[in-house]
């Protein structure tokens, strides 16, 4: 089976978040199923530098305001098509914003004009190559559907995948003459949302399928508190969504052979641990201490829970514990972490900016990961602490929940309990699970035992891209 995937980010070409992990590792994992993923990405500089050279398949004189072509490149054993737009993708700065973290005020248009070629190359718009399914990530490709099912392909079955229900790509109605799509479409079996225009919310309406990436998350959004506008159409088309936990690229993340860490380890040997812990504290100029080690590692926002951790800092520093923090995001929240960092020094170390080699120390070093998130669609940070013996202390929600087994009696009592849960958007919480985690830690073979539980845990693709291949055959045979 041939299927096209169309995403504006995908490790290790372009990355701001686990969307890019995630379709990443799918293309990889579903080939041994009989399905080959070619994957449509926009042509960010990094992206035609990290691609190398490509052939191009298509061209367009004008494609949403310039020229525009199509490249057929490859990222490992991963097939690429690159919509190479300089008026579009060739700008300093990232993904999604300039300089200045401003959302770029055309990104309508940057990504109208992505899912127009997903669209087009679904039509038979490169020259032998005809995919028989069109898989969609999140709101920057979910036009994707709207303009197959508006004649550009319409027998072209597609999936919609949500990886964040609160990125919805919502924009005010001007745009609508500019996007191409019939008149008709303006509505609210469309693309209407509002009284604007809804990305994510025509992808959901037009999906043949829509999937998000955790089993708890996909009844989550069927709530008011979590649908966030969408749960009436979602509840609607409840029939049609599936929950299908994320998966993490095991050869990716591998403690026993990652280059990254200071030392590698494994499950029956982790004193390699101890000199990647060494290496945290020199790195956050850190004070030597045998208390426990926190990390988080995250995007510093509301729904991360940042803030509600924040005043966590003091009781966790009072209970013995040290934290080093990587991550970057909302201003407010940085500068207050940077200056928690001066009011505890030695005992709190923070670093913002993205760093994919500390990520990746942090999880080989540090005891446990906090993930206070308010809501998780899936999360992934928690499934690499999993396999690297770092126990994670998360906010019960989402696939959160679905992936952490917490630490009570009876899971303790049976040798299963991988990590510590708590009530989110609670920082009463918070600071308890902080307490239950400094406790355990020093009951080492209790401890240890929570470690090798976890490493023990398999998050591997395979039984989420199984998952994947049923539902896409099942869509491409009732197509036929």
């Amino acid at each position: 089976m041939e299927v096209l995937a169309v995403a504006s980010e995908m490790y290790p070409l372009i990355k701001t978040g686990g969307l890019a992990d995630v379709v990443g590792a799918l293309p990889g994992a579903l080939a041994p199923l009989g399905i080959r993923v070619t994957t449509l990405l926009p042509a960010y500089p990094d992206v035609l530098r990290g691609a190398g050279k490509g052939r191009v398949v298509a061209r367009y004189d004008d494609l949403f305001g310039g020229p525009a072509r199509l490249i057929r490149a490859c990222s490992g054993d991963v097939a690429v098509l690159l919509l190479d737009a300089p008026h579009l993708f060739a700008r300093s700065g990232g993904a999604y914003t300039d300089l200045a973290g401003h959302d770029w005020s055309d990104n309508w248009r940057r990504f109208a004009a992505l899912s127009w070629a997903g669209a087009d190359v679904a039509g038979g718009a490169v020259a032998n190559y005809r995919p028989e399914l069109v898989h969609a990530h999140d709101w920057q490709a979910a036009l994707t559907l709207a303009y197959l099912r508006q004649g550009r392909a319409p027998a072209v079955p597609g999936v919609m995948t949500i990886h964040n229900i609160a990125f919805q790509g919502r924009f005010d109605a001007t745009i609508f003459p500019a996007l191409g799509l019939p008149d008709a479409s303006f509505s609210v079996e469309g693309v209407e949302y509002y009284g604007g225009v809804g990305y994510l919310k025509a992808g959901l309406q037009y999906a043949s399928a829509i999937t998000t990436v955790s089993p708890s998350y996909a009844g989550e959004i069927l709530s008011p508190q979590n649908g966030m506008g969408l749960e009436g159409l979602l509840a609607a088309r409840s029939d049609r969504l599936h929950g299908i936990l994320n998966g993490i690229d095991t050869a990716e993340w591998n403690p026993a052979t990652d280059a990254m860490l200071a030392a590698p380890f494994h499950r029956r040997a982790l004193a390699g641990r101890h000199r990647n812990r060494r290496a945290i504290e020199r790195r956050f100029g850190l004070a030597r201490d045998e208390g426990p080690l926190f990390t988080v590692v995250s995007r510093l926002t509301w729904q991360k829970g940042m803030d509600i951790l924040l005043d966590a800092v003091p009781a966790l520093v009072a209970a013995g514990g040290r934290i080093a923090l990587l991550g970057s995001g909302e201003r407010a929240i940085e500068n207050a972490l940077l200056k928690a960092a001066a009011d505890h020094g030695g005992r709190v170390g923070v670093l913002t900016g993205w760093d994919e080699e500390l990520s990746h120390l942090l999880q080989g070093g540090a005891d446990a990961i906090l993930i206070p998130s308010r809501f998780e669609p899936c999360g992934l940070t928690q499934l690499y602490g999993l396999r690297y013996g770092c126990v994670p202390v998360v906010a019960r929600t989402g696939g959160l929940a679905d992936t952490v087994i917490d630490a009570n009696e009876a899971a303790l009592a049976a040798g299963v309990a991988t990590g510590i849960a708590h009530a989110p958007d609670d920082g009463d919480a918070l600071r308890a699970a902080i307490r239950r985690a400094t406790a355990l830690f020093r009951d080492r073979p209790t401890w240890t035992a929570m470690q090798r539980a976890g490493m023990s845990a398999d998050f591997s693709w395979g039984r989420s891209a199984r998952r994947y291949a049923a539902l896409y055959r099942s869509l491409v045979g009732r197509a036929a």
